[in-house]
């Protein structure tokens, strides 16, 4: 089995025995999942040579995560002085280093410390999040060794699914077992900036993280237990657990679900919810915020 058929089958079974969430299929069956986004080119690096941008979404993938510590970041302000995403904050501010000084070298990878990467995002450098992303590109220095991003890509022989299993099998912080969302993100990023071209691009399934989730719970695909609930509601701390992983895993069986009935792929029901859910009505209700290096 596939990677992204083993999340498939992962997140039916958990969806099937769920206590603390359910799927609501009379909402699903009216969802409308609105038009499929592109990446922001002023927010991504998106302009250089292939093998740079190709680096830029690899380094990228390797620090998209930390929502739980969002709230904490100091939030880039866009032209308008409105405050942009935690991850906006972190792709925009990755995207100025590349157009500035270009890609790491693995070496300068493998060295990365702390303060070097809060000073690239414009945080403080004894944050917690800064210390793990200095971890994460260390690790992605270590896998790459004396090859660039286009190399692994190479190494992928033309299968995003392939990619994602060779990210999630050569460092730790890819492999979200059971749902693989950096993995998997990292292949549909690459093809969405213009790097890569993959033959089972459709085969990917969603990238579960917190705001997908939250974007079918307040359309009321998603519903969950009272306890639950108002324990999201309340703005409190998920741990890392069984009522997470049923969270996302509902969201993953969902969105399937959803492509079978629009002939939408998972991948751009994906993308059109997570931009669906940076509009102002989702961003006023509490999403659940869990501490993890995968998402």
């Amino acid at each position: 089995m596939s990677l992204s058929d083993d999340v498939r089958a992962s997140a039916a079974a958990i969806a099937a025995s769920a206590t603390s969430v359910r799927i609501d299929l009379d909402a699903l069956d009216g969802l409308d999942p609105g038009p499929i986004p592109q990446l922001d080119a002023e927010r991504h690096y998106l302009e250089g040579e292939p093998p740079d941008v190709a680096a830029y979404v690899l380094a990228l993938d390797a620090i998209n995560f930390g929502s739980g510590w969002f709230p904490t970041l100091r939030k880039r302000r866009g032209p308008d002085g409105t405050a942009v995403s935690g991850y906006f904050t972190v792709a925009w501010g990755l995207a100025d280093r590349f157009r500035a000084l270009g890609p790491w070298t693995s070496a300068e990878l493998r060295a990365m410390h702390t303060a070097e990467i809060a000073d690239v995002l414009g945080q403080r450098r004894d944050h917690e999040l800064m210390a793990l992303f200095a971890q994460a590109l260390r690790q992605l220095g270590a896998f790459l060794g004396d090859r660039g991003a286009l190399d692994v890509v190479a190494a992928a022989e033309g299968s995003a699914v392939r990619l994602a299993e060779l990210l999630a099998g050569g460092m730790s912080m890819f492999a979200d077992h059971g749902f693989y969302k950096r993995a998997q993100i990292a292949a549909s990023d690459l093809e969405l900036a213009g790097a890569a071209t993959f033959h089972d691009i459709d085969r990917l399934t969603i990238f579960a993280d917190n705001l997908v989730p939250h974007v079918l719970r307040c359309d009321g695909v998603l519903r969950y237990d009272a306890r639950l609930a108002a324990h999201i509601d309340a703005g409190r701390l998920l741990r890392p657990g069984p009522q997470e992983r049923e969270i996302r895993a509902c969201a993953v069986h969902a969105c399937a679900l959803i492509a079978q009935r629009t002939g939408l792929t998972e991948r751009d029901v994906d993308n059109a919810l997570w931009t669906r859910g940076g509009a102002p009505a989702y961003k006023a209700v509490p999403r659940h915020r869990c501490r993890t290096v995968y998402y």
